[in-house]
């Protein structure tokens, strides 16, 4: 019974995708490149463009947590499940900094702008004046402005942010 089962289990199925799953797997699969198909709504309103028809095919999504620091770009992004540490410009147009205005912070998606806005209002409501921007987690859409290179920061823009999570300082 447990053989027919198993013959049940892994036949093919006609029509069925013959793509591998990654359904399942652990953390290997997070450093996957999940290339983008679709453009967001919000790709015209940049002023910026980050994805454009020379680097739309290098674009993917990750999970990462965006945090502010010193040093120039001052935004970055951890890789979450791995020890990568990306760093955001605005576009491929503003890459290398050349500008203090690049220096100052890159444009991002206007929901995650609208996210830091919303925070800080609520910071300033609590009396409170905080030195740096708070911690965000969210799933990005990020083009690589060059290629990676082991020991460096890799230098990204982000095109798109979905289920963002601000970490709030209590």
């Amino acid at each position: 019974m447990l053989l027919g089962a198993a013959v049940f289990l892994t036949a093919q199925i006609p029509g069925a995708s013959q793509s591998p799953s990654t359904r399942g797997l652990g953390s290997g699969s997070r450093d996957q490149v999940t290339p983008s198909v679709t453009a967001p709504a919000n790709a015209g309103t940049r002023k910026i463009p980050c994805k454009t028809p020379q680097n739309s095919q290098m674009c993917y999504w990750i999970h990462g947590r965006l945090t502010y620091g010193n040093g120039t770009p001052p935004l970055r992004i951890w890789k979450i499940g791995s020890d990568r540490i990306l760093g955001v410009f605005s576009g491929p147009s503003h890459f290398p900094s050349g500008t203090e205005e690049d220096e100052e912070g890159a444009e991002l998606p206007s929901n995650l702008t609208k996210a830091y806005e919303v925070e800080g209002q609520r910071m300033k409501r609590a009396g409170k004046d905080p030195v740096f921007p708070p911690i965000v987690f969210a799933d990005l859409e990020i083009c690589p402005l060059r290629p990676a290179k082991e020991g460096s920061m890799q230098p990204v823009c982000i095109e798109f942010a979905k289920k963002i999570f601000v970490k709030r300082d209590e």
